[in-house]
């Protein structure tokens, strides 16, 4: 898993807030900018991106972090890893950590890290992970022009919402009858933590 962690160039990290309002988000470096600090705790940059720090918010207010790592390329597999997060400034990172946290000469220099203490850490099924290739592509990485970004991609700005949401309360009673679950040989699901 260590070897696997250190070859992986995307990251995908699934957040939710204090009242369970899911996120997930797509972090991306070189090979070896996810960061296998021990056996049970690995790390990841935050680098300045669109500004709304969904991720991060969510962290800060519930240390639950799922994040998944697939090889589309060679291997075709992918590793989860759950644990508890916890927001590190760069220079206190790298007073930690010295000589972890360099920018692979992209220009790019980490404002934040996530470290994760890892809970549990398990394989996802190849059966239906697609085959892709990897082509070179020159990318902007400190761009703040929003035309280069994305900017309003699906053409969503100024868009009134269309479903209203549901108060937090009722939502936590859904949720305390489908508690967190995973998938065991034979369809059994069993609970991944208590509550």
């Amino acid at each position: 898993m260590i070897e696997f962690v250190a070859r992986m160039e995307m990251l995908f990290v699934s957040t939710s807030d204090a009242h369970g309002e899911c996120d997930s988000s797509l972090r991306a470096g070189p090979p070896g900018f996810v960061v296998v600090l021990d056996e049970y705790t690995l790390a990841y940059p935050e680098y300045r991106g669109n500004g709304v720090h969904a991720s991060l918010g969510n962290i800060s207010e519930n240390a639950h972090v799922g994040l998944l790592m697939v090889d589309f390329v060679d291997d075709l597999i992918g590793l989860h890893v759950n644990g508890r997060a916890r927001i590190v400034a760069d220079t206190d990172f790298r007073d930690l950590y010295a000589g972890i946290g360099v920018d692979h000469g992209r220009g790019r220099r980490a404002e934040r890290w996530v470290v994760v203490d890892v809970e549990e850490a398990y394989i996802h099924c190849r059966k239906h992970i697609p085959r892709m290739e990897k082509v070179s592509q020159r990318r902007e990485w400190g761009t703040d022009d929003p035309a280069r970004k994305g900017g309003d991609y699906f053409r969503a700005k100024g868009t009134p919402e269309s479903v209203p949401r549901v108060p937090h309360s009722v939502t936590a009673q859904v949720r305390a009858r489908f508690p967190s679950t995973t998938h065991l040989t034979g369809g059994v699901a069993r609970a991944l933590r208590k509550h």
